[in-house]
């Protein structure tokens, strides 16, 4: 975690109890349903934008999904989370959205290469002052848009006039809640808004885009539950291509059920570390004392025949749709208990509105190259920052008829 902190200071995603706990109960009403539900509009919208990109696929071979969707998240997140249209999905090259994947990338170098943990040896070699160099540029980047918005409504709210032009029903982002709630000229510093900016840009972007484009390769190689996901889709959309709507969401019991399959066996974080910090006597009569480090394996314990039964090594989604599970602990693509994903709710709107977009327009199929005997095989997995496909979720899609 420490090497994730050279990026995100302080933010929520890796830092102490007494830093995290006040933090949170500032963070937590960011994510209510009122306000996510504001962004589902943004999230149609991109998907919109997506999935006209990808005609230049149709019909035209294998080809990475990753690219499309990456920038579907980073788009949608900067709206929602900052309040800007980067429209780096109709312009790939923005200098911010390379920066930050230079940066990722040298952190998951690091993270699997125990010769880099010292700083002394680090600090020497080249990919250090690369990420410096990236590092600031994101900095530049956010520190910008925290003064611009703290500047737009401290204007604001000393003019009554236009507080009346703009209602409270209007979208706010989520950097203005954030000025809000920790309250105002007087709450965060432009440092702590900036450490929690990048938590969410972070964990925002990367968790959406890994989920769907795990759970676009399994639909590919599954056509069975590809078709009962279209299914779904025409009985709620009535056979329109129209964007999603907020109401739209509760709807799509299968797809989520698929989403949340995919999840269990390629979760995007598979383990995570925790400090313990009061003593815990185990079942087994073993004791975890004050201080220790433990690792949570979900990976495993998504794959435990205990909790999922025998098929549990299967891509099964109705599992999810026959009852409560035994435990929520069995359960963990977003981590479990006080400190969990805060934004796990997010992550599948923004999921559900673009897989349901993508499936109504297209059909998705494994790379051509793949015989049908091997859609079922387990994918191939990297561990970077979050855990992705080896072979960079390589598709094919044909537009539906």
């Amino acid at each position: 975690m420490k090497f994730i902190r050279t990026l995100t200071g302080n933010g929520s995603l890796a830092t102490p109890v007494n830093i995290w706990r006040p933090r949170r109960k500032v963070m937590a009403p960011l994510f209510s349903l009122k306000n996510l539900n504001c962004f589902v509009s943004v999230f149609a919208k991109q998907s919109e934008i997506m999935v006209k990109r990808m005609q230049q696929e149709d019909g035209n071979g294998d080809f990475s999904f990753w690219k499309y969707i990456n920038t579907y998240t980073f788009d949608s997140i900067c709206k929602t989370s900052l309040g800007i249209d980067l429209n780096s999905q109709l312009n790939p090259d923005q200098p911010c959205l390379e920066a930050f994947d230079v940066v990722l990338h040298i952190l998951s170098q690091r993270l699997c290469s125990p010769w880099l943990y010292l700083d002394s040896v680090y600090k020497l070699l080249p990919c250090y002052k690369t990420f410096l160099t990236n590092r600031n540029k994101i900095y530049d980047f956010v520190d910008d848009l925290i003064k611009c918005k703290s500047k737009e409504m401290a204007a604001r709210d000393n003019d009554s006039e236009e507080q009346t032009e703009n209602p409270a029903s209007e979208m706010q982002c989520l950097l203005e809640i954030m000025i809000k709630s920790s309250g105002g000229a007087k709450g965060y510093t432009d440092l702590e808004l900036r450490e929690e900016m990048l938590v969410i840009i972070l964990a925002g972007t990367d968790t959406s885009a890994v989920g769907a484009a795990y759970t676009a390769l399994m639909l590919s190689r599954h056509p069975e539950v590809q078709e009962k996901v279209f299914q779904e889709l025409q009985a709620v959309f009535q056979g329109s291509n129209r964007p999603v709507a907020v109401n739209d969401l509760p709807n799509l019991k299968y797809l989520e059920a698929v989403i949340k399959e995919t999840l269990r066996i390629y979760p995007p974080v598979p383990v995570v570390v925790r400090e313990v910090i009061n003593d815990v006597e185990l079942p087994s009569g073993k004791t975890l004392v004050n201080g220790v480090g433990i690792l949570m394996n979900f990976w495993a314990m998504h794959r435990n025949p205990k909790y999922w039964g025998e098929d549990a090594e299967q891509f099964r989604p109705e599992r999810f749709l026959e009852g409560p599970l035994k435990h929520p602990g069995q359960f963990m693509p977003f981590s479990y208990s006080m400190r969990n994903c805060i934004g796990s709710t997010y992550a599948m709107m923004s999921m559900k509105t673009v897989l349901a977009t993508l499936v109504r327009q297209y059909q998705l199929l494994p790379p051509a190259d793949l015989a049908p005997q091997q859609w079922a095989d387990p994918l191939r997995v990297k561990w970077d920052i979050m855990m992705k496909h080896v072979d960079n979720y390589m598709i094919r899609i044909r537009r539906r008829k």
